[in-house]
Order: structure tokens, then sequence, then C-alpha cells
């Protein structure tokens, strides 16, 4: 059963060549980091030296210049081959904000060394304990003072901010009470946490390996250059961001009920219980199948709003419908694995109970699904703001 793009696929290519890196790094490494909650240092070198996490930097900067498929298709190969795509996402979707809205000075400075593999740039600084999916609600300054911003303030599920050199930091510096709508006086800045000083990074244990962190900040400097774009805009360079983050995140789901589709379908063909394969079963076999259907609709939905975003059309639909259906697919998926497996789907060394917790975050994060239904709803289909 091959559950991989056809032969039209513009990036068979490098999905090939991601299945053979990802072959460096089986079961037994993702089990031995999720014992002690470890960073995958060895598996994003080897994808940095492959040129995989510059995808989406242009050539002129050291990257691959590929467009948001070819990213794409790069974490689908990465969660499909049974690994964790969750520390080179953000690299790669920060990388657009950058790309976008970044100055020439600001490009040449980081892309390069990102490219290389010199400065790693995971980390997102937007939620806050307090405000959560109300982003305009969020209470960290930034105040500035001659050459730079003091910034004050506190951000939770930072992923990465242990391990990340650069993160993207979203502060306001206009008070709420003073901005005409509440999405203005929020701006983006880059900061460089190598030399940060009043920066205290705290690790979240959770249900799965994701290197989740609060992060506080006690009057910590950055440089004025370090602003992204125009100050008081930053929610829009953050916004313009989400959709091709929920694409590619929808796209890690999709690879990920591949993985357990196609680990389902082995086992009940090969598992003899009472006679027969399980398989024969129809109990077995249809959540099987119908997750498998539930996949590819959700891809056939991510595919159109790749090619949107690429055309610069506003894919908002496609990319919130795509994130919510992609990850109900993962974990419908993931379900049947489990059930078909039965005790042995609980069982570490198979990996699927690994692969069973990470996939269950993309219910959550990086969007509610009943804020993806309010999207619909109100920007779609045309009905009265819901919240």
């Amino acid at each position: 059963m091959d559950m991989h793009q056809s032969a039209t696929d513009p990036h068979a290519e490098i999905r090939e060549e991601v299945r053979k890196l990802c072959a460096r790094f089986p079961g037994e490494y993702w089990r031995e980091l999720d014992s002690r909650r470890g960073y995958p240092t060895e598996f994003v070198n080897a994808l940095t030296e492959s040129g995989y996490l510059a995808a989406l930097i242009p050539e002129e900067f050291g990257g691959a210049g590929l467009p948001l498929s070819g990213a794409a298709a790069i974490l689908e190969e990465i969660q499909a081959s049974g690994c964790n795509g969750a520390a080179c996402h953000a690299q790669m979707y920060i990388m657009g904000t950058i790309l976008r809205h970044g100055s020439q000075a600001q490009k040449a400075q980081y892309l390069p060394a990102i490219a290389e593999g010199k400065l790693r740039l995971q980390a997102f600084g937007v939620t806050e304990p307090t405000s959560g999916t109300d982003t305009t609600a969020l209470r960290t300054t930034a105040r500035r003072e001659g050459d730079k911003y003091i910034i004050n303030g506190q951000k939770i599920w930072t992923s990465r901010a242990e391990h990340s050199d650069l993160m993207l930091l979203l502060a306001r510096t206009t008070p709420r009470d003073q901005v005409a709508k509440k999405t203005e006086g929020l701006s983006t800045f880059i900061v460089d946490m190598r030399t940060a000083k009043g920066l205290t990074i705290r690790p979240i244990r959770t249900m799965m390996n994701h290197n989740s962190c609060e992060v506080f900040f006690d009057n910590m400097e950055v440089p004025a250059e370090n602003l992204l774009g125009t100050e008081g805009k930053g929610f829009r360079y953050i916004l313009d961001g989400m959709n091709a983050e929920r694409l590619l995140i929808a796209a890690e789901c999709i690879g990920d009920a591949k993985w357990f589709t196609a680990r389902s379908a082995a086992y009940a063909k090969e598992r003899v219980l009472f006679g027969r394969p399980i398989g024969q079963n129809q109990g077995v076999q249809f959540p099987i199948a119908k997750a498998y259907a539930q996949m590819r609709a959700a891809e056939a939905i991510v595919q159109k709003g790749l090619a949107k975003f690429e055309r610069g059309e506003n894919c908002g639909e496609e990319a919130n419908m795509g994130k919510m259906l992609a990850a109900e697919a993962s974990w419908a998926a993931g379900e049947a694995c489990v059930n078909t497996h039965g005790g042995f789907g609980f069982a570490e060394e198979y990996d699927i109970e690994r692969k069973f917790r990470e996939t269950r975050l993309y219910q959550v994060a990086p969007i509610s699904t009943n804020l993806i239904l309010s999207y619909i709803g109100e920007h779609v289909l045309g009905m009265p703001r819901s919240y």
C-alpha cells in the first residue's frame, strides 16, 4: 500500500530523500528522547545539514527557496516515517514572518546563519497564561527607551525556548485602552536569547515531549533595530504567518495518519486470531478504512490551501478547515491503530502510544477547534461573530 503522493507530485524527490534521512532515526531514538524529555539535537542537525530546515529561505540567503508546499511535504514525510517534526515546523513558519516583514538588513543578518545552522529560530512567544487564544489581551509590554525597548511580562507554551537562539516575540507597545482597535498597538520583535538579560526560562512537563516552557521577561532589553516591521502592526504580521502554520501542522497530521494507517493495515493482515487474520473482521477493518478516507479528504483541502497560499490568495478557509480535519483524521487513525494492536498498542516498543500522545496535541494547538469553527461560521458562512 503506497499512501505517498502520486508520480505527478513536484516534491516526490524531496519526499524520497526525507524518508531516507528519517530511516537513520528509528523508534529507539525517539523513545530514548521521550523518556528523558530530550531535544532531538542529532535529528535537527541532520535536517539542517541536508538543507530541509532552510527550505523556505530564498536562495540568495543560502536556503532552498521552496514554496510552502515543499515545506509541507518535508514535514508530512517526517511524521509518516515515525519521527517527530515538532522541532522543525516553527522554524519554517516563523521564517515566513521575517521574510515577509523583516527589513533587508534583518534578512541579511539572520537568514544566512539560520540556513547554515549557526542560528536556531524555533521559539515563538505569543501565548500568555491569562490570555490564551485571546491574543490581543496579552499583558507583556515593550517600552521604547532611546535605542532599545524594555520588555516585561510572561509567556507560556513557548516551545523549544531552551534550545533556540532566536525568539519571535509579540508584546504590547501601546496600552490597549489607548488604541482604536484592540488589534493595534502590538509589536513583533526578534529576540536574541543568547545575549538577553532579564530572561528566565522554565520547562513545563507535559503529556508529550514538546520541550514546552514558560518564559519570564524582567526589564529585558532588545535593540530597537530588532523591531520587525512597523511598531504597533505586529498582530497583523503574526496573523499572516498563522495560515502557513496551520497548513504545515495539517501536513504533519496527515503524515501521522499515514503512519498509523500503514501500521494498522500491516498488523491486521498478519495477526491471526481464531484461525483468521483480524483484518478480515469488519469491526477491525472499517475504522482503519474510515480514518484513511478522512485523511484523504483532509489532504485534498490542505493541498488546495497550499496552492492558494502560493498564489498569494486568501487561504483562511482551507488553512482552518484543513488543520481541523487533518487533526481529526490523525486522531481517528491513531484510535484505530491502538485498537487494532490491542495491548501491544500501549507498549512503548511499538511507538504507537508515543505517536498517539504527540498527535493529540493538534486538536488543541496551535488553535483550538472551537475557534476554527467560529472562523468558518463568521468569515466563510457570514453568521454573526460568536465571541
